[in-house]
């Protein structure tokens, strides 16, 4: 199947970005005392050109962590780290661990994107930004399975599913995915990937900094990595903001399934904004004759598709689009485009060459590594067909995608350890922050970590819709809520902000 470039490729980078069979009682945890010796400090210096271009600013290096630390002295990675440095010595707290999310997602440049949003001063005055490629991504012993331009693959997200042969249709996709990372897993790189050693190599880069304790700043699923954090290292952590909130310590069905709810939460947001301006677009002049207008166009899509796009991609791409109300006016258009009311859609690109390696290989390769070896999938068909049946009637727009079969339910390697299991004992230094109309994360993630926590933790819900709260979305009661805990240290209490 081609797909039209402009609007597919929304869609792949959005679900890119992108993300419990195991006894509940089971805990993932490493003992400090039984930590490895921590790393030699790295040595800085330029960070690779792809970084430096837009972040000259930044210094980079890397620190050495076991790949298996099962077998502390065997085989190492080195994961490469950035450091916005504080220029305040008088100031300085320490370091502030940042993390973008994914699980895949880059962030040695992530300090150079607050920055430039308007991080306040304070924040960089009070703590070294350390950036990082966790394990497996870009720079840091980096993963593949091996995906090529020729595999109809729709990354983090499975496609919608209108019927059950659709299912059935995935599900041998989802195989041969599973079968290609295994084929690639020789050097043990992937089968190492998990949330518990990742947090372990955050705390290990703590040691090699030199640092008694460590700050952490996670979105997505850095929310998670900074929750296993929290609770794999609760002595060696400060202060810990989890934003935009998975709801665990790893993605399992249950929060995937959550997209769709999500997008029913974050879908009146766009039909509002769309509806106002029907004299613009056309597409209906109130928010349910927009709802209607997508449900008729996804319809119309997954039986005739126009140019390339199925309706499986247009559903993506909307979802996408429901990240950022900056986003709505594009996608807007691409309905236009696609129900013949505004300019024509774009003829499909040329194939790329099919055995090339795919542009998301890695980003992709990640996920699944981390999403499948955190905790047992079904591997059944069936429960995955029972499941999109029951949410594509309970989320219309979304569910049939996000209940849909992917390649966990036929990994190879499975968990090596149970999940990291979240503990209220512990310091009192976990603020989460969540907007109540959140696409992928949506409100109820933020209140499932604050329920796991206990009074270990307070929430900061925000009247505001989109993926990402501190400094990315701008509201100003988050923002100095946030602000006044990471300098201060004050941890608020459980507060909502309203809409900015």
């Amino acid at each position: 199947m081609t797909t039209s470039r402009p609007i597919r490729a929304v869609a792949m980078a959005g679900a890119s970005a992108l993300l419990l069979a195991l006894a509940a009682c089971s805990e993932a945890r490493v003992p400090e005392s039984n930590s490895p010796p921590a790393p030699p400090p790295p040595r800085w210096g330029a960070c690779p050109a792809e970084v430096a271009a837009d972040a000259p600013q930044l210094q980079c290096g890397t620190v050495q962590v076991p790949l298996d630390y099962a077998d502390p002295d065997g085989p190492q990675i080195e994961v490469e780290i950035s450091r916005l440095a504080s220029t305040k010595p008088e100031q300085r707290r320490g370091v502030l661990l940042l993390h973008p999310g994914g699980p895949g997602g880059s962030g040695l440049a992530l300090a150079n994107l607050l920055v430039s949003k308007g991080l306040p001063s304070s924040v960089l005055d009070s703590y070294d930004l350390i950036g990082m490629d966790t394990r497996g991504i870009g720079r840091s012993a980096p993963v593949s399975c091996r995906f090529t331009n020729d595999q109809e693959y729709y990354g983090n997200i499975p496609p919608y599913a209108p019927d059950d042969a659709t299912v059935t249709t995935q599900a041998t996709l989802a195989r041969e995915v599973a079968e290609r990372c295994a084929a690639g897993a020789g050097d043990g790189r992937l089968a190492q990937l998990s949330t518990a050693n990742m947090a372990r190599d955050l705390d290990q880069i703590r040691a090699a900094l030199g640092e008694r304790k460590a700050s952490y700043l996670g979105y997505s699923y850095g929310s998670a990595l900074g929750a296993a954090y929290a609770a794999m290292f609760p002595d060696s952590t400060d202060r810990i903001v989890l934003d935009s909130n998975i709801g665990d310590t790893h993605l399992d069905r249950d929060g995937l399934r959550r997209y769709a709810m999500g997008m029913e939460l974050a879908f009146p947001d766009f039909a509002k904004w769309v509806a106002e301006r029907h004299e613009v677009y056309g597409l209906g002049r109130t928010p349910e004759e927009v709802r209607q207008r997508y449900l008729t166009l996804a319809g119309q899509l997954d039986k005739a598709p126009v140019a390339g796009v199925d309706g499986a991609v247009f559903r993506l791409s909307t979802f996408v689009a429901l990240y950022s109300p900056g986003s709505y006016d594009q996608a807007a258009r691409a309905w236009m485009s696609l129900q013949g009311t505004g300019e024509a859609a774009p003829e499909p690109a040329p194939p790329a060459e099919p055995s090339a390696a795919s542009p998301h290989d890695n980003t992709w390769s990640v996920f699944l590594a981390v999403t499948c070896n955190d905790v047992e999938w079904p591997h059944d068909d069936a429960t995955y067909r029972r499941a999109v049946t029951e949410d594509r009637d309970r989320y219309p727009l979304y569910g049939a995608a996000s209940a849909n079969i992917n390649p966990c339910a036929y990994w190879q390697h499975g968990p090596a350890e149970p999940p990291v299991r979240i503990s209220a004992d512990g310091p009192r230094n976990v603020l989460i922050v969540q907007n109540q109309r959140d696409p992928v994360t949506p409100l109820r993630g933020g209140e499932l970590l604050r329920e796991k926590f206990g009074e270990r933790s307070r929430l900061v819900s925000v009247d505001a819709g989109g993926h990402g709260v501190y400094i990315l979305g701008g509201n100003p009661c988050a923002r100095d809520t946030v602000t006044g805990y990471l300098v201060d240290g004050k941890l608020p209490d459980d507060t909502t902000c309203p809409a900015a």
